[in-house]
Order: structure tokens, then sequence, then C-alpha cells
């Protein structure tokens, strides 16, 4: 009985952290991340979740450009400029893109 306690609390603890876990979208629209010219996400406010999940994603996004670059004979560098610049195009208003000047601005 008390083992199927532990378990229940346990599980939904679990539950309860996952529930609030932070959404790309949600942390984007907050203005803790913003789309960078390189193809990648950056930090535009401190958030140490905000920031976990940065790394997440540019991890992702890295392997994926890796795939495309040798599929194509092309450098990832390469894929990654593409990349940015089709992901800042389709930022929505509001959220915040890398400046030419390398600055914060938003959308």
């Amino acid at each position: 009985m008390m083992k199927t306690k532990l378990l229940v609390g346990a599980l939904g603890l679990l539950l309860s952290v996952s529930a609030f876990a932070m959404s790309l979208q949600d942390a984007k629209s907050s203005g803790f991340l913003g789309e960078k010219n390189s193809g990648y996400l950056g930090v535009v406010k401190a958030n140490s979740e905000a920031k976990t999940l940065m790394q997440k994603v540019n991890a992702k996004r890295r392997a994926h450009y890796q795939k495309i670059a040798l599929k194509n004979k092309i450098s990832t560098e390469d894929v990654a400029s593409m990349a940015g610049k089709k992901a800042i195009k389709a930022t929505a208003p509001g959220n915040y893109v890398e400046g030419q000047n390398g600055k914060w601005v938003k959308k």
C-alpha cells in the first residue's frame, strides 16, 4: 500500500514538472529566446529553463543542418545561414530576432 502511494506521488510530481516545461513558442513569445541570423536560437533575456531548451533545440538543428549539408555537398554553416533567414522571416510579430547589427530587435 505504501509503495503504491509513493508511486502515485512520484508520478504526480513527474507529470506536474512536465506540465510546467517551457515550450519553444512560450520561450520566444515571453522574450527569453530569439532567432539568430546563424540559424540557431539565442538567449535574449536570461532564464535557465529557456537556456536549456535553446541548447536542446540548437543541438537538433545542428544535426539536421549537417545531414542536409552532407546530402547537398555544401557547408553546414551555409545550410544554417539559409535556415536562419527563413526562421527570421517566419518569426511571429512581437518575437525577437537578431538584427543586422547583431542586437536583438522585436519583429
